[in-house]
C-alpha cells in the first residue's frame, strides 16, 4: 500500500471522533491523553514500568479528581511514586485544564497557517497570557528531534520576516528591521528553516554543510552567497530569478518558495506580528505542519501530543 495513502487510512476517525468531546469535559481529555501517550499499555514517565494502576477516591469509588497513576516499582525503590500523564511533558506543572490542552493542540497540528493565541482565548476563556504561553509550549513540542541530514534534490532559499522599514528611502534600513530565515528542504520530504545572523556566504553555506547530505544536488537561485558550495556535494545548479527564469528542467527553487509563501501569510494573516526572540518557535511549527502534511487531522494531532513527551519549556524561558 502506499505510505500516502496508508498513513491517511489509519487513526485519523478514531482520533477526530474523540476530539470534541476531550476539547469540552475534563475527565475525557484525560483519558484521551493517556490513550494517545500510553495506547493500550500504561506505564511509568520515569521508570517505564507497566507495575502501575490507578488510584482510586475511596468515597467516590471512581478515579481520583487529579487523575493520579501509581508506581509499584519507584515505590519500592524509595521513588516518588506518584505521577500523571502530564508528567514529563510540556503540560507538566500547567494549571490550564486538559482540556484546553486537547483543543490547543487541536487547533495548532491541523491549521494550515496556524492558530492565534487570541482565538484560543476566545474559545476556551483562557487568559490571552496563559492562551500565548500554551501555544508556546505546543510549538516547543513541535521543534523536530530529526537531526538527520537532508537528501536527495534539496532546495535552498533565503528570505526576510519582519515588518516594514521606518525610513524605506535609506538602502540599509530595508533589511535592519527584518530578520534573516533561510530554509532547505527535500523535494517532496522534509523542510529545516532556521533563522540566521545574516546571508553572507559563511553563514549558508556553514548551515548547508551542517544539514543537507554530502550526496545530495543544492538548487539555489544566483545569490553570490551561494557560490562554491557545490563543491562539497554531487551537483549545484542555479536558477537567476533576475533574469526571469523560474525553471530549467527540474532545476528550480518553487519548493522552498512555495514553503515561504505559506510561512509568511500565516505570519502576516494569523499572527501579524511576531518578534525575533520567538520567531524560532513559529518556524518549528509550520515545519511539523510541512513535514506531517501526508497525514491526516487526527494522526497529526495524535503525533504533536506524543512529541510533547521528555521536554519542558518553563515560563522564564519562553519569554525570552
Amino acid at each position: 500500500m502506499n505510505t500516502k495513502v496508508q498513513n491517511r487510512s489509519t487513526k485519523g476517525d478514531s482520533t477526530l471522533q474523540a476530539l470534541p468531546l476531550a476539547c469540552s469535559d475534563e475527565k475525557a481529555a484525560v483519558e484521551f491523553m493517556e490513550l494517545q501517550r500510553w495506547g493500550d499499555c500504561p506505564c511509568c514517565p520515569r521508570c517505564g514500568s507497566v507495575n502501575v494502576y490507578q488510584m482510586q477516591d475511596s468515597k467516590s469509588g471512581g478515579r481520583q479528581k487529579n487523575y493520579r497513576w501509581l508506581c509499584r516499582d519507584c515505590k519500592q525503590a524509595e521513588l516518588p511514586p506518584q505521577y500523571t500523564v502530564r508528567t514529563g511533558t510540556v503540560f507538566e506543572d500547567s494549571r490550564i485544564e486538559l482540556r484546553h490542552w486537547c483543543f490547543g493542540f487541536w487547533r495548532a497540528s491541523t491549521s494550515k497557517k496556524g492558530v492565534s493565541a487570541l482565538e484560543i482565548h476566545r474559545q476556551t476563556g483562557l487568559s490571552y497570557k496563559s492562551s500565548l504561553f500554551l501555544l508556546h509550549r505546543i510549538r516547543f513540542a513541535m521543534a523536530p528531534a530529526d537531526s538527520n541530514p537532508l537528501t536527495g534534490i534539496v532546495e535552498v532559499d533565503e528570505t526576510y520576516i519582519g515588518g516594514k522599514p521606518r525610513n524605506p528611502s535609506k538602502a540599509r534600513e530595508k533589511y535592519t528591521s527584518k530578520v534573516p530565515v533561510m530554509a532547505m528542504i527535500e523535494r517532496g520530504g522534509r523542510v529545516r528553516p532556521k533563522v540566521i545572523a545574516d546571508v553572507t556566504a559563511k553563514t549558508l553555506q556553514f548551515a548547508i554543510r551542517e544539514n543537507v547530505d554530502r550526496r545530495a544536488r543544492i538548487m539555489t537561485d544566483e545569490h553570490r552567497s551561494y557560490s562554491g558550495v557545490g563543491h562539497f556535494y554531487a551537483s549545484q545548479e542555479t536558477v537567476n530569478h533576475s533574469a526571469g527564469e523560474y525553471a530549467r528542467g527540474d532545476v528550480t527553487t518553487n519548493t522552498v518558495e512555495g514553503f515561504f509563501s505559506v510561512l509568511k501569510r500565516g505570519l502576516n494573516g494569523i499572527y501579524h506580528s511576531v518578534s525575533k526572540e520567538h520567531l524560532h518557535r513559529y518556524l518549528a511549527e509550520y515545519e511539523f505542519r510541512h513535514n506531517n502534511r501526508f497525514l491526516e487531522d487526527g494522526p497529526r494531532t495524535s503525533a504533536a501530543i506524543k512529541a510533547s513527551e521528555g521536554k519542558r519549556l518553563k515560563y522564564q524561558d519562553s519569554v525570552k
